[in-house]
């Protein structure tokens, strides 16, 4: 059984209402509720001898969605900090990963924010892929489409509305603003 992660410390952070902090931990913590279930459903059915079943196989489809609902807002909340920063140490091997395939670390952060800002709900990854040795801002519609299969997720911003609406209106620019300053960059650089 899987248990929420304890995200309480973000509470405070600039741009951020604790309000909208607590609302959106209460949804993460809903992902976890589902997987749980799902997976303790799956057992139950399998042991009953029932996987062809209609019941089985929408439980089957549906735990991808579940499953990556918890796991990338335990990436996202993992990637910010209560006084993070908009840039990381210039001589960390992200910066200098981005520098060689964007020129500069502030083109490709125009080009991670741009993807961010696109219509629609899902999530902006950094994503790296370790055969090809290359980074990618990857739009993630949804939780469960859009993936670069064997790529790592390095920063995760979530652009689903419950992530800004209650702070931020329909103003999603200045939600990625105010992200863009709470980022835990040695959070991200560690998972390279």
């Amino acid at each position: 059984m899987y248990t929420a992660k304890n995200y309480e410390k973000l509470l405070g952070t600039a741009g951020f209402s604790d309000t909208l902090l607590k609302n959106h931990f209460m949804l993460y913590e809903g992902y976890i509720k589902n997987t749980n279930a799902s997976l303790e459903k799956l057992e139950a059915l399998a042991k009953e001898g029932k996987r062809g079943t209609p019941e089985y196989a929408e439980l089957k489809r549906r735990f991808g969605w579940e499953w990556d609902g918890m796991r990338l807002h335990e990436l996202y909340f993992g990637g910010m900090k209560n006084g993070g920063s908009d840039h990381p140490k210039d001589d960390s091997p992200l910066v200098k990963k981005i520098s060689a395939q964007w020129s500069s670390f502030d083109e490709w952060a125009k080009g991670f924010k741009a993807t961010g800002a696109m219509r629609g709900v899902g999530w902006a990854i950094l994503a790296y892929d370790k055969e090809s040795d290359r980074l990618f801002n990857v739009w993630v519609n949804e939780h469960d489409a859009g993936h670069l299969a064997g790529t790592a997720p390095l920063l995760i911003m979530d652009v689903f509305e419950h992530a800004f609406m209650l702070d931020y209106g329909v103003k999603r620019a200045d939600y990625i603003e105010a992200f863009w300053g709470a980022i835990d960059w040695d959070a991200v650089v560690s998972r390279l």
